[in-house]
């Protein structure tokens, strides 16, 4: 009767453990993305797109959840202070995930650097240098530059925040250039500077290709150059800023993230399937309409050192380029 007892005991706890384990295999549960920018802006689209193919690749939904604001400290926050079991991640860009914790290391109440991990870089858009047509009347590039050389401190330049990697990137351009410009941040994405120029609040601005397409094909902003190793097929007339002697642009790219203390299973499966969502032909479609390039890393070590190299470009930019910084 003892043995029977026993017996018995070992299959229930047998089947408890095999219960358990069925219940732990990630993933298990939807998973939440934090975006530090609005609806809209090419962070936020490019995860969308992803995010819907990874539901295929993991069996689980993929939430978004905007969380803009503090130089995307509050979505990073967000994410470590959250459980390091794979279901709160977080997607950035180099704005927020590189710029922010070199300029902005003091407001974090986290320690960036050993507390969130890159997981994969997901997609890559091309900037555009546009111009407003509303009471602005440089048509190209070279009529922009002669405009503001000759009138310094007049022409506004828009941008997603003080600090943001399209705040830095204008302001080198403009050292480049001898130019001087004005600075009308704004907090609330790509979509929200598009906005700035049709409204005429600034007349320049660094864009991305997919929140500003609409408003470039409807005429309401004029294509000065592009920031991009080629000219565009879509704006063929417009030249690259390397071809004009502009050498230090690159595109804005965005990635995912995680926190660095996630089990080294969970993050290799969250890659696997990431880059399988990004070299699906749902993705692949997707992302051409809105003109972006899928830019996976090979692995997670791929990632990190990539993300250093990265890291290594920015910090030497912020060195070389001074900019206001709000406290």
């Amino acid at each position: 009767m003892k043995r029977i007892s026993l017996a018995l005991l070992s299959m229930v706890a047998a089947g408890f453990a095999s219960s358990a384990y069925a219940q732990d295999k990630y993933p298990s549960k939807p998973i939440k993305v934090e975006v530090p920018f609005g609806a809209g802006s090419a962070t936020d689209i490019v995860i969308r797109i992803v995010g819907d193919q990874m539901r295929h690749e993991l069996g689980q939904q993929i939430v978004v959840e905007n969380k803009p604001g503090a130089f995307g400290i509050l979505a990073i926050e967000e994410m470590v202070k959250a459980r390091a079991d794979g279901y709160t991640l977080m997607v950035g860009n180099p704005g927020t995930n590189v710029l922010t914790p070199i300029i902005y290391k003091d407001k974090f109440k986290i320690d960036y650097d050993k507390e969130v991990v890159m997981v994969s870089r997901l997609g890559e858009v091309p900037l555009i240098l546009c111009a407003t047509t509303k009471d602005f009347a440089p048509r190209t590039y070279a009529e922009f530059i002669a405009l503001a050389k000759t009138n310094p401190g007049k022409v506004r330049y828009a941008s997603v925040g003080v600090g943001s990697n399209n705040h830095y990137d204008t302001e080198a351009f403009a050292q480049w250039a001898g130019l001087e410009l004005v600075h009308i941040p704004n907090k609330g994405g790509g979509a929200a500077i598009t906005n700035d120029l049709v409204s005429g609040d600034a007349q320049v601005a660094l864009v991305n290709a997919a929140s500003s397409a609409g408003v470039i094909k409807g005429g309401l902003l004029k294509v000065l150059a592009v920031m991009a190793d080629e000219r565009m097929a879509e704006y063929p007339d417009a030249p690259t800023l390397k071809e004009l002697g502009y050498a230090n642009g690159k595109g804005l790219w965005s990635a995912l993230y995680a926190p660095a203390k996630t089990a080294p299973d969970v993050l290799d499966t969250i890659h696997k399937g990431t880059v399988a969502a990004l070299k699906s032909a749902p993705v692949q479609d997707a992302f051409k309409k809105q003109m972006i390039k899928a830019v996976p890393n090979a692995s997670i070590a791929d990632a990190a050192k990539w993300n250093a190299a990265e890291t290594a470009y920015w910090k030497k930019l912020t060195e070389q380029v001074k900019v206001e910084r709000p406290e």
